[in-house]
């Protein structure tokens, strides 16, 4: 049995918690900055809950990162079947941030996205992404996560979130989510996003549109978390489309 367990009510009160969200604050931020924080998105029983699926046989594959040069720490990708948490996550988060996503790729004279995540996940299949994406991620002391981008292929929605299920001060310490904004003909903008256990930051995947003095313009986006001074961090992350 997995450790990644959602009762329905757990199910319906957190897919509750989503719907009345204030997506058009959401919106503004992520328009402004390029990310957005969820506070509580998820309980301390659900978060230790889903710590616990790190050892479970729920994954399809594991990737130490000093072997790749991605930095350092460990990260499992989920299986399909997802487990039922994070499945309602990506189910759930889907139809308010398709909105947004589909207002920047207007914005940027791109074609729009499905409404639904079944939908987008049929044409992943068709161009042969068809490799789940959501992740586990576990940091211990001295390990850390380059700035990077989660393409994974051709086909990619714009915005993914992630989880944190550690305490900040009480499970670790250090260990900032970063995000940084490359733009045209500047320096690059480094912002640290300050999360509690439970947090959720919506953020932009690649790039997002932003408006200058010659009209929108395309601002690269990355993302990564700075050195652990000490302690354990687990992070869950929801990407939507799948990989190559």
């Amino acid at each position: 049995m997995t450790a990644v367990v959602h009762t329905p009510r757990r199910d319906a009160d957190l897919r509750a918690t989503i719907v009345d969200i204030d997506w058009t604050a959401v919106a503004t931020s992520l328009d402004a900055r390029g990310y957005c924080v969820l506070p509580g998105l998820l309980s301390p029983e659900a978060c230790a809950t889903a710590i616990a699926a790190w050892d479970e046989p729920v994954f399809r594959k594991r990737i130490v990162m000093a072997h790749k040069g991605y930095g350092a720490g460990e990260y499992q990708y989920f299986a399909y079947p997802l487990p039922p948490l994070v499945a309602t996550l990506r189910e759930a988060l889907y139809p308010p941030l398709v909105q947004i996503a589909n207002g920047w790729w207007r914005a940027l004279g791109r074609p729009e996205f499905p409404p639904t995540l079944a939908e987008f996940s049929s044409l992943c299949h068709a161009a042969e992404q068809c490799r789940p994406t959501p992740l586990l991620l576990r940091y211990e002391a001295g390990d850390f996560n380059c700035l990077h981008q989660d393409v994974y292929g051709a086909l990619m929605f714009p915005l993914q979130a992630a989880i944190l299920l550690s305490g900040p001060g009480q499970d670790f310490t250090g260990g900032e989510f970063v995000v940084t904004e490359q733009r045209p003909r500047m320096q690059s903008r480094v912002e640290v996003v300050p999360l509690g256990r439970g947090d959720a930051v919506i953020f932009a995947v690649r790039e997002r549109p932003r408006p200058g003095p010659r009209g929108i313009h395309r601002v690269n986006m990355r993302h990564g978390v700075s050195p652990l001074h000490w302690g354990r961090r687990y992070t869950l992350g929801i990407i939507f489309h799948d990989a190559a």
